[in-house]
């Protein structure tokens, strides 16, 4: 078995990739529905006790709530980083986690971006009570998540690289 066997193909890039994004934004979007299908906006139920409850809001802004109001500019804004993510993908030879966490990434600016542009404003619902937390979604997990992996995969390959 040579190293080749480890390698990824552009073809596997670019498909797993998109296979992220659609994926994960379908998950987002259910959950989502289900959320707006059983909770009037403020309301609150307990999910886990004791560490998440759902709590419906409805979020003008961007992460967090920051920036209410600019909905627009953050629908362009996650279209450009679409864009970008996927011509990295396909352009440059990158490691296939890079490519799952760029997926990642953009899977949750999509849906994020489906909710801005369907209704004005994201849907969250996850709020923490065993800490102050902002309330967020699956697609906010989502980017979380891929900037975790690409950090790990980053000083994985700096490790193997100066070895």
């Amino acid at each position: 078995m040579g190293s080749r066997t480890l390698r990824s193909t552009r073809g596997q890039r670019v498909m797993a990739f998109w296979i992220i994004v659609v994926l994960g934004v379908i998950v987002d979007q259910v959950v989502k529905a289900a959320i707006r299908a059983t909770l009037s906006v403020g309301e609150s139920a307990p999910f886990v006790p004791g560490v998440i409850e759902l709590r419906h809001v409805e979020n003008t802004g961007a992460a967090f709530g920051m920036g209410a109001g600019a909905g627009v500019a953050f629908v362009v804004i996650a279209a450009v980083v679409l864009v970008a993510s996927l011509m990295f993908v396909w352009r440059k030879r990158i490691p296939m986690q890079l490519a799952v966490s760029i997926g990642l990434v953009a899977s949750g600016g999509v849906g994020n971006m489906v909710d801005r542009v369907i209704a004005g404003s994201v849907t969250d619902f996850l709020c923490t009570t065993f800490v102050s937390f902002p309330v967020f979604n699956v697609a906010d997990i989502m980017v979380t998540c891929g900037v975790a992996v690409s950090l790990v995969g980053y000083y994985v390959w700096e490790s193997r690289t100066e070895s």
